[in-house]
């Protein structure tokens, strides 16, 4: 299939100051809509409780909003997902997380009758059965671990639990349970965020409309979500960083300059897309960039293995020639590989739901800047590069082709 005639050329390099332009102009934006709006990060990345619910019955947003704040949840983003299946499905997130602040867990221990170090409990309130010899907090605090020096009593230690602010356990015949006859040990399941969340939506909109579980429910806390966001970006320039080294190993140092230009373009485009649109920035979404990495490099030196060739086909051409040839050769296969992976990412972004739409924007955006920065960015800097610091070399060979000719001429003379 031939979209392009053969022969047909395009002067590519006449339009590149419009292009560069357009490119500048949107990076600019890109960097003011870090600052206003700025960003808006996932829970993976600034931690959090994200629950997904879909109700028995219709539901507005604001009536699911009051609900989980009279719940005692602070600032909660209430989004609507659209899902044939599940017509009143709602993501909910709060800034809540289910691990236990250093306050709740001295309480849970006092109360536990565990003693101090180098002191003692009263034994009255604290018999043998219930006086703990050791307690341990799981990392996601919905779990405590105890021992004791004799069989435990445990409804008297599920007893011990109550009047802790934020620490509830969790309803279920086996909680809490001996998990070791011999050491005595015991484990006790609390109720998470998410478990508390569902029970303030059942109290406040009833039980008619708010299902018994949730479709999902993840958490994340603050500091394992800063470590995901550092390792995210650490991961985005090593990237960068050793496809520099390849394409200065591949080409030569007069290509590398262009294809990381081009790379840091299109990144930042759609980062700035996202950011305009107030797209969450997840895990998923630095996968996206990555693959935009990946798929913008895998073009560009695809035009650079064309405009090599011709270097060596064509030499009294010059450099910027070289490039308009080489782009109009491949013009028909750019639009062919780039709009078939475009519309089938659009079915994606149409017909997706909840991260996948995220994913299949930023790709979007991506494959769009990624294809015209081959050809208006790096292109052109290339080009640059070879006049500016190699007195374009296309412009050597042709004073020593016409030397060559002019003694040939002179020998046959």
């Amino acid at each position: 299939m031939e979209l392009i005639k053969p022969g047909r050329q395009f002067d590519f390099m006449s339009k590149r100051w419009l292009f560069i332009g357009l490119s500048g102009i949107l990076l600019i934006l890109s960097i003011i809509s870090f600052i206003v709006p700025g960003p808006t990060l996932g829970t993976d990345f600034k931690g959090g409780t994200e629950v997904e619910v879909a109700f028995k019955a219709p539901v507005s947003s604001a009536e699911v909003r009051e609900a989980v704040t009279k719940s005692g949840f602070d600032s909660p983003d209430v989004v609507s997902v659209a899902d044939q299946a599940n017509p009143h499905r709602y993501l909910i997130r709060v800034h809540e997380v289910s691990a236990l602040s250093e306050q709740q867990k001295g309480a849970v221990r006092e109360h536990m009758c565990l003693a101090p170090e180098g002191g003692s409990v009263p034994e009255d309130r604290c018999p043998e059965a219930v006086r703990a010899t050791e307690v341990k907090f799981s990392p996601g605090g919905d779990k405590i671990s105890t021992r004791y020096e004799v069989a435990p009593d445990l409804e008297g230690i599920k007893k011990q639990l109550d009047g802790i602010e934020g620490v509830e356990i969790r309803p279920g015949a086996n909680n809490p349970h001996i998990v070791s006859e011999r050491d005595h040990k015991v484990e006790l399941y609390l109720k998470s965020k998410g478990d508390q969340l569902m029970d303030g939506l059942r109290q406040h909109l009833g039980a008619d409309k708010v299902p018994d579980q949730a479709l999902r429910v993840e958490w994340i806390g603050p500091k394992a979500g800063a470590q995901l966001r550092d390792a995210a970006i650490k991961s985005v320039l090593i990237t960068i960083f050793f496809i520099m080294a390849y394409i200065a190993f591949r080409f030569d140092i007069r290509f590398a300059p262009g294809g990381i230009l081009a790379l840091i373009h299109d990144v930042g485009i759609a980062l700035g897309a996202m950011v305009i649109t107030q797209r969450e920035i997840t895990l998923s979404t630095v996968a996206a960039l990555l693959t935009i990495v990946g798929y913008s490099i895998t073009d560009t030196v695809v035009v650079y293995d064309r405009i090599r060739e011709n270097l060596g086909k064509h030499r009294d051409m010059s450099f910027a020639a070289v490039i308009n040839f080489s782009l109009s050769e491949m013009l028909g296969r750019t639009i062919l590989v780039s709009a078939t992976t475009f519309l089938s990412l659009v079915m994606f972004l149409f017909y997706g739901t909840g991260v996948i739409r995220d994913f299949a924007f930023t790709l979007v955006v991506g494959i769009v800047v990624g294809t015209y920065s081959s050809i208006y960015v790096a292109a052109p800097l290339t080009e640059w590069i070879d006049r500016r610091f190699f007195g374009s070399a296309a412009g050597k060979r042709r004073k020593v082709n016409r030397v060559r000719t002019q003694k040939r001429a002179d020998a046959v003379v």
